[in-house]
């Protein structure tokens, strides 16, 4: 009887074991509140748990983990396991899906912004330089074109931009810099403060981060056409942790990502539908910039800053001619299908 005890106490602490050793727990570190741009990740979370029977979960950390410039530095000495990140923060990091921040693409809806990203993020070049981070390209987080709310008086003009103090990273940036404004690269989380203390007058952002982060509330105008471009933020996966996931558990999480995407897609339309009466809501003026300037910004601001920055690339041995030709290509086929 004892034996027979031993025995079977023997193959339940064993079950124990086999059951606490395939569970898996990842830490995710993003930043702000749960929003459009966080609901892919919301969504994978939901469906990898939902796959493997709660054996694979994600905790998503909402700025807990990490401060949002330091979320790759995070992923790279495996502080988490996934995390969040725009391209401007840190643009030297990052380099080769910088070619995705670059003004006046072209990108027309969030359907094309996920396509272009899913090119350059298969790209080889693209791998190679996020190995160096310990970081495995997994999604793209696509946001609409970006335009700007400000205060006082609407910037109808490439000559009223002149000055003008406005929160923009990245290509967006350079963009705004070649027509005489003044970029900052204040942080998402950030932007409020700035606005409301007068750093900045303007603010450029998608529609839902202008509801997140305030800056709508401060706002008394915003453009409806402008659309100089949009910001990358990917979502990354720590190598080490990816590789170390079992079969079924990594099975899990690569055939949830469309799926997620899909999800994230879907909600941002809801968004985007309700845009206008939230701008009515909010007394805030829609502001529909003349076809002729909007021309003027991209002859200044296009050619110039595509050619600098595939001439950079290029003198650092990343194929940046390439890069671009993969966009503007994926573009073409995405459209032609």
């Amino acid at each position: 009887m004892n034996k027979l005890m031993t025995t079977a106490c023997g193959l339940a602490l064993s079950a124990t074991f086999v059951a606490e050793a395939a569970a898996t727990e990842w830490n995710v570190s993003v930043w702000g509140k749960r929003r459009a741009f966080t609901e892919h990740v919301e969504k994978l979370a939901e469906l990898v748990s939902e796959k493997t029977g709660g054996e694979f979960t994600m905790n998503v950390s909402y700025g807990g983990l990490s401060k949002n410039r330091e979320n790759l530095d995070g992923i790279s000495i495996g502080a988490f396991e996934m995390a969040q990140f725009c391209a401007g923060y840190h643009r030297d990091k990052n380099r080769v899906v910088t070619v995705l921040e670059l003004p006046f693409l072209g990108v027309a809806n969030l359907e094309e912004e996920v396509a272009v990203s899913k090119a350059v993020y298969a790209h080889p070049a693209a791998a190679e330089e996020m190995e160096q981070w310990n970081a495995k390209l997994l999604m793209t987080s696509p946001m609409p074109q970006y335009n700007i709310v400000g205060t006082g008086d609407p910037r109808m003009t490439l000559a009223d931009m002149a000055g003008m103090r406005v929160r923009a990273t990245g290509g967006l940036g350079k963009a705004f810099e070649a027509v005489g404004a003044v970029p900052t690269s204040v942080t998402a989380t950030e932007a409020y403060q700035a606005m409301e203390s007068g750093v900045v007058d303007t603010v450029a952002f998608a529609q839902h981060a202008h509801l997140s982060f305030g800056t709508i509330n401060q706002a008394d105008w915003w453009t409806a056409n402008l659309n100089p471009g949009t910001v990358n933020c990917p979502v990354v996966a720590n190598i080490d942790a990816y590789e170390s996931l079992s079969d079924e558990h990594r099975a899990a999480l690569d055939s949830s990502i469309d799926e997620a995407l899909d999800h994230y897609l879907a909600n941002y339309a809801e968004l985007l539908q309700k845009w206008d009466s939230v701008l009515e809501e909010k007394g805030v003026k829609k502001v529909e910039i003349e076809q002729s300037v909007i021309d003027e910004f991209r002859a200044k601001a296009a050619d110039p800053i595509r050619d600098a920055w595939i001439k950079d690339m290029e003198a650092q041995g990343l194929p940046g001619q390439e890069l671009y030709d993969l966009v503007v290509n994926t573009l073409a086929e995405k459209r032609g299908s």
